[in-house]
């Protein structure tokens, strides 16, 4: 195993991935050169520059270092990269990012969050609050907190939040004190196949829990595992339910108001709040709540804990305000998945009743969008108009059959299959209240000329 503290240089290949870059930055804060590859230029590649480091956005040789002690990649990287192909024949180690973040955090204290759905706003809740409370954490985050400008927190304590992802079973190079699952519907069945070996891969990072430690499940998520699974989890670590039921260790208890996020948290007899969030939707209660739970796992005053949780700026593409006026509300997302665009469409139509709502969506992966048509379809339809951009395939190749339009033939709403060029001339011509765009693709490019278009 490679020795981190040996290293002077490395070569990242995907340098600008939101996982990727928070590794570049924390290596580059060490004092280490850091140099990498990415395909396309971005707001992040054009950060990392800015902060000293070296990209190439071509697979030229000429561009690697010649001193390069270490290389991580990513697997969205594919194998044929030239780059890639000619560091495997070398003597040089090649880790992947999820194995140099199990290494960094392997000595830490991880409070690492799971799921299917919410992970980088939870996670980013959570590292928030108790920075703001005067923990001194560090954290590695799937997305740009807006106050902080960034996706890697710096800090001097044991303890580090870390975005646990599924994808590729990365998750299960991490050993946590503290770990959160959020969800566990199926997804990436590319690479597990079926809902029950992508529950045992779930159940297998919780067992990697350090001795003692605290598991939060939210409501629904315990109920997939089996009884011996259940009693392995309850006989080794403190387990805790939160959610809205009245069976779960920690009860959610929203308060009426259009006008904000409010609720309470009853734990057993004693009741806590009530906390406001600046995000709508069920949804955002239950992410802020895992931050609230840990915060009082680390013993932070609850007055503390609230006002933190109160000021949370957000993340970059998640239920991001990108233009916010009496005339019209433009909201962008980064949901790709048929449960996550439920929940902002149900915290969207919870905040703006009765509004004429529009979302562009981008689907992302083409084995996501056959393994889901039924669902997007179900939930996309649930807007008033629906534009569909092209599959983002990402690292994939195409399926037959599997295409924006077939996606359009199965729902029931107004829906229209553009490219990017048409969606703007689109938005240019029509009304609507609130405009939304989601996806995990590269939609965010469109972002500047809408924000354009409508301020």
């Amino acid at each position: 195993m490679i020795q981190l503290n040996d290293i002077k240089s490395i070569f990242f290949l995907g340098i600008g991935g939101i996982g990727m870059s928070g590794l570049a930055r924390y290596f580059s804060h060490k004092g280490i050169k850091v140099s990498g590859y990415d395909k396309t230029p971005s707001s992040l590649t054009d950060a990392l520059i800015e902060e000293g480091m070296a990209i190439c956005f071509d697979e030229s040789l000429e561009h690697l270092p010649k001193d390069i002690d270490l290389v991580v990649y990513t697997p969205a990287v594919p194998d044929d990269q030239k780059q890639f192909v000619y560091l495997k024949t070398t003597n040089i180690p090649i880790y992947k990012r999820a194995q140099i973040l199990g290494l960094i955090a392997s000595d830490k204290k991880a409070i690492a969050i799971a799921g299917t759905h919410g992970k980088t706003t939870t996670s980013s809740m959570t590292a928030h609050l108790l920075k703001k409370s005067g923990e001194d954490i560090s954290a590695f985050l799937g997305g740009i907190l807006s106050e902080f400008g960034t996706n890697y927190l710096i800090g001097g304590s044991d303890w580090v939040v870390l975005e646990a992802d599924e994808y590729d079973r990365s998750f299960l190079q991490l050993h946590p004190s503290i770990a959160v699952v959020n969800a566990m519907d199926a997804d990436h069945l590319d690479i597990y196949g079926t809902q029950e070996v992508f529950t045992a891969a779930f159940f297998q990072f919780l067992c990697q829990s350090k001795p003692n430690g605290h598991i939060l499940l939210k409501e629904g998520v315990k109920e997939r595992f089996s009884e011996d699974q259940k009693s392995a989890l309850y006989n080794r670590y403190k387990v805790e339910t939160f959610g809205f039921g009245v069976d779960c260790d920690w009860q959610i208890l929203p308060e009426a108001s259009s006008e904000s996020t409010s609720f309470s948290l009853q734990h057993h007899s004693n009741t806590i709040g009530p906390f406001t969030i600046p995000l709508a939707g069920k949804h955002n209660m239950s992410n802020a709540t895992v931050a609230l739970i840990i915060s009082q796992i680390l013993n932070i005053d609850v007055q503390k804990a609230s006002e933190a949780i109160a000021q949370f700026g957000g993340v970059q593409r998640r239920f991001d305000y990108i233009v916010n006026t009496e005339k019209t509300v433009y909201i962008d997302d980064y949901a790709h998945h048929p449960e996550e665009i439920k929940a902002i469409r149900e915290g969207v139509r919870s905040r703006y009743p009765g509004k004429h709502i529009v979302a562009i969506f981008q689907p992302h992966l083409f084995s996501r969008t056959n393994d889901f048509m039924a669902e997007f379809a179900k939930e996309l339809s649930g807007f008033d108009t629906t534009i569909l951009l092209d599959i983002y395939p990402a690292r994939e190749k195409p399926i037959e059959g599997v295409t924006s339009a077939a996606l359009a033939q199965l729902m029931t709403n107004k829906v229209s299959v553009l490219s990017k060029e048409a969606t703007l001339d689109w938005v240019a011509k029509e009304s609507f209240d609130v405009l939304l765009t989601l996806g995990a693709g590269d939609i965010d490019r469109l972002i500047p000329n809408i924000k354009k278009l409508l301020s």
